[in-house]
């Protein structure tokens, strides 16, 4: 939902309703993940997309419902044997959605929530989508405060706490508690949805390959810094709008520097006066993905340096050297493209394989990307 916030908070803004369809379960090869969303807004206008395609004109109309009615809708899409064609996922997978309406006065929090998102600012958006409890009412929950109503106190309390559990792993989901909060009933489902800050992509060398990472990075959603010691090398006109260029010694600027569980570190400096003290920093902190490039000679030598340095087996082998996957690239944007395909297959536990050579669900649990 975080791509079309922009526009949902110029409706909102303008007191404009419009029907908010959100996916808050799938199982087995559903096309998207608990969280996409698509709204119809002033003028039967659509943005965003629940299936890729499979059943948007059914949500369509479901919207214009709910937003007719001021009532919000739980409806499940699935693939039908009898008729493949019909209303459903040809692909083969099930998508519940919640379609409610959105004004002020039905989800008075919805403006603040989009206002956080777009200032990066944490925060978890919690909906009533089924049970004893009002359907569709939201509870908007940030680190210090919170604001709305499930509608019972000790609802809000139970939810409260495991929102703020899941905002600090940026998770999405449903939770289930009884009407008043229990623990161990589960009659009332509650979707979080949890906006986190996006990950980080530490870019280190402003070569002429940096560019095209760096706007890859962007494009996969990454906020993107770029860092090299060579001012001559890392000026803002080199790179995408957007992209943070930072002059200073790699290993300096990432020891200042935050990193958690989602940040990717490229190193494309292939030079071991500035590669090798960054990748003995970067080695001994959290990070989703590490990659070095260079060659098969580059990367002996910086194994050596590193393990000489008193790295560990352990701390070595996160390593992705050289990086990227084999796709035969050349071209700084076709490298790129490698780069980007094995952080994509890292995080999801994809083989890195055409998918003509494999066999079964294409997204299994566990396993599923957006």
């Amino acid at each position: 939902m975080r791509d079309i916030l922009p526009v949902l908070a110029g409706w909102y803004r303008a007191g404009l309703p419009f029907g908010l369809a959100t996916v808050v379960s799938t199982s087995r090869s559903a096309p998207r993940d608990p969280g996409a969303a698509m709204a119809v807004g002033p003028g039967d206008e659509v943005v965003g997309s629940v299936s890729g395609g499979c059943v948007e004109g059914a949500v369509f109309e479901l919207a214009q419902e709910v937003v007719a009615s001021g009532a919000a809708r739980l409806a499940t899409f699935g693939y039908s044997d009898e008729d493949a064609f019909a209303v459903g996922l040809t692909c083969g997978g099930e998508i519940t959605l919640l379609v409610r309406p959105v004004t002020a006065a039905l989800d008075p929090v919805f403006g603040e929530v989009a206002q956080a998102v777009t200032e990066d600012r944490p925060v978890t958006l919690a909906t009533v989508a089924e049970g004893p409890a009002p359907l569709g009412a939201t509870l908007a929950v940030w680190p210090d405060r919170v604001a709305g109503t499930l509608g019972a106190t000790g609802l809000d309390a139970a939810v409260t706490a495991d929102a703020r559990g899941e905002l600090a792993q940026g998770a999405t989901g449903t939770r289930r508690y009884g009407p008043h909060g229990e623990r161990r009933e589960d009659s009332v489902g509650v979707f979080l949805h949890s906006f986190a800050p996006p990950p980080r992509m530490l870019v280190f060398g402003a070569i002429d390959y940096a560019a095209s990472v760096a706007r890859i990075g962007a494009f996969l959603g990454y906020r993107v810094t770029v860092c090299d010691a060579r001012p001559v090398f890392a000026t803002p006109k080199r790179f995408p709008e957007g992209v943070e260029v930072v002059v200073d010694w790699p290993h300096r600027y990432l020891r200042g520097t935050g990193t958690d569980e989602r940040t990717v570190i490229c190193v494309l400096t292939h030079d071991p006066k500035f590669d090798v003290p960054l990748l003995e920093e970067a080695l001994r902190r959290p990070a989703a993905y590490i990659g070095a490039m260079g060659s098969r000679r580059t990367h002996d030598d910086r194994m050596k340096r590193l393990t000489e340095s008193g790295l560990t087996g352990a701390e070595l082998s996160r390593l992705r050297s050289p990086v990227g996957l084999d796709l035969g690239a050349r071209t700084p944007e076709e490298v790129a493209v490698s780069v980007a395909a094995e952080i994509v297959a890292l995080r999801w536990g994809g083989s890195g394989v055409p998918l003509t050579a494999t066999a079964g669900a294409i997204h299994p649990p566990g396993k599923r990307g957006v």
